[in-house]
């Protein structure tokens, strides 16, 4: 059976900047074993699969899958998604506010600028990371735990645990393991000096169904779920950018802001670089 296919560039500052996306459209009769062998074969971080929704209040439903198992939520699959949905026609019953259905629940997506912006949902987790959990996450990075400035959960779907360094240049110095055998989903961030266009450096380590450790390009929820965390800290009182994909020879930018209700929002770029159609199943 043919499906609508689009690869969607999201958070990128031109075209090949950010990181891809895969959205399969009209995938109701794909089993969930068959979405994941698709992204198995796509071999991207994330691929999204569109269908109808089933919850009240939603104009389309997503499935997140990431080479090792289906996500609750993402960030990058939930911007590249709305735009396939709304680049294919898709209308959203409220005027200016998309609501997609996901795992976790209902996510609101609105135009912001020019750009697509998501609010942040809610943490599962954002309790300090135990004396254990973060010398597992220093042997991961293979850094001196020493040398971290603070640490925390932020997890709202993915299991980030995020790790805040003093600079940007010790984020871009970290050389991870390149396997390891426990899920893994590591954030680490660091401030850059004043004046340029981006307040924060991220990077985002992750293993797969192999244990293989990946860095990906540009991540959504991650960031979603460390601003929450700067701004509820007091490190940040106005909206930044953040950098990710520096290492991976990438340019992502993230707006991260915080409106009057304290809702986290977070954008980007998004721009469709292919489409066709795809014969799976």
């Amino acid at each position: 059976m043919a499906y609508p296919f689009r690869l969607v560039d999201v958070f990128g500052t031109g075209a090949f900047t950010g990181n891809p996306l895969a959205v399969i459209a009209g995938a109701d009769d794909l089993s969930s074993g068959e979405m994941q062998r698709i992204t198995r074969w796509l071999n991207l971080s994330e691929t999204a699969f569109l269908l109808p929704p089933t919850m009240p209040g939603a104009d389309y439903r997503v499935r997140i899958f990431t080479l090792a198992h289906e996500l609750p939520f993402a960030g990058h699959p939930t911007l590249g998604s709305c735009h396939a949905w709304l680049e294919a026609g898709g209308r959203p019953a409220a005027e200016e506010m998309i609501v997609q259905q996901c795992g976790a629940g209902l996510v609101r997506v609105r135009s912001d600028g020019g750009q697509l912006a998501f609010a942040a949902p809610p943490l599962l987790r954002g309790d300090r990371p135990t004396r254990q959990e973060i010398g597992d996450a220093c042997a991961v990075l293979r850094i001196d735990p020493a040398a971290i400035v603070d640490a925390r959960w932020v997890d709202n779907g993915p299991g980030w645990i995020a790790i805040l360094l003093p600079s940007a240049e010790a984020v871009l110095a970290v050389e991870p393991m390149r396997h390891h055998d426990r899920p893994t989903a590591i954030g680490i961030v660091g401030p850059h000096t004043a004046g340029g266009d981006a307040a924060f450096e991220i990077r985002a380590i992750f293993n797969d169904a192999f244990g293989a450790l990946i860095e990906d390009p540009v991540t959504g929820s991650l960031n979603a779920s460390i601003g929450q965390w700067l701004f509820e800290s007091g490190r940040v009182t106005c909206a930044y950018a953040a950098a990710q994909g520096t290492r991976l020879g990438r340019t992502g930018r993230v707006p991260v802001s915080r409106d009057g209700d304290g809702q986290v929002w977070v954008g980007g770029r998004t721009v469709t670089l292919f489409d066709g159609v795809t014969q799976a199943g």
